[in-house]
């Protein structure tokens, strides 16, 4: 359990969407300092002061050294940034598989393990978000990555858990981010499920499901999947 108030957190792709929105609540709810985490900073408003923009791309290995050297005060990692492709997974051509597996799986990998020992100094947490997708055969290549990102953050729970640290997985369907624009289908909005997060965090939850949808599907887990 981690009160955010007074807490230093970094969120990664908080350039927009899903990850704007969480600096905002993250600062409403008294986090001391955030560092508001994304490839291109251009569109982070700078206007309250506890809030830092820092460059960084979770898919280079020098670049998210140079964030834990800067951000080394970080308690709370929100594993928030990835990219969607889709494409099939027999596809002869694997550039979108691996693009996703990279930003998906390896970066908020690269993130826990660079962070890991000063948030357990603090007994801080570490928030992956995943998909509903993790669980349904219909996301494609986007589906396996979050997938593997289930997978390992239940067992970034088991290592770092002893250690007094929070692991918590985000499972959520649609959400009416540009992320989710090619869909006209019922989305949650980013503050509803921002909300439940940092509920979860404070409440020390293992995993939020943020929707109807991703709780029906999270009942369905253990039943076959179609095909023959």
């Amino acid at each position: 359990m981690t009160v955010l108030t007074g807490q230093t957190v970094l969120v990664t792709g908080a350039n927009r969407g899903m990850g704007r929105e969480y600096v905002v609540q993250l600062l409403d709810r008294g986090a001391a300092k955030v560092y508001a985490a994304a490839r291109d900073t251009a569109a982070i408003d700078l206007v309250d002061p506890r809030l830092i923009a820092l460059q960084l791309d979770v898919t280079d290995a020098a670049s998210v050294a140079a964030a834990a050297e800067t951000a080394s005060d970080v308690s709370v990692l929100i594993n928030n940034a990835g990219i969607l492709r889709g494409a099939s997974v027999l596809a002869p051509d694997t550039t979108g598989l691996r693009a996703e597996l990279e930003t998906n799986l390896f970066g908020p990998l690269a993130m826990a393990s660079a962070f890991a020992d000063r948030i357990a100094e603090r007994s801080g947490a570490i928030v992956n978000v995943a998909s509903v997708l993790a669980w349904l055969p219909i996301g494609a290549s986007y589906g396996v990555s979050k997938a593997a990102m289930w997978s390992a953050t239940n067992s970034m729970r088991l290592e770092l858990g002893p250690r007094g640290v929070q692991v918590m997985g985000v499972y959520v369907g649609l959400v009416d981010t540009d992320m989710a624009s090619f869909a006209d289908a019922p989305k949650s909005t980013p503050q509803d499920v921002v909300r439940q997060v940092l509920d979860g965090i404070e409440s020390g939850a293992d995993e939020v499901l943020a929707d109807d949808f991703t709780r029906q599907a999270w009942a369905q887990l253990g039943k076959p999947i179609g095909g023959h």
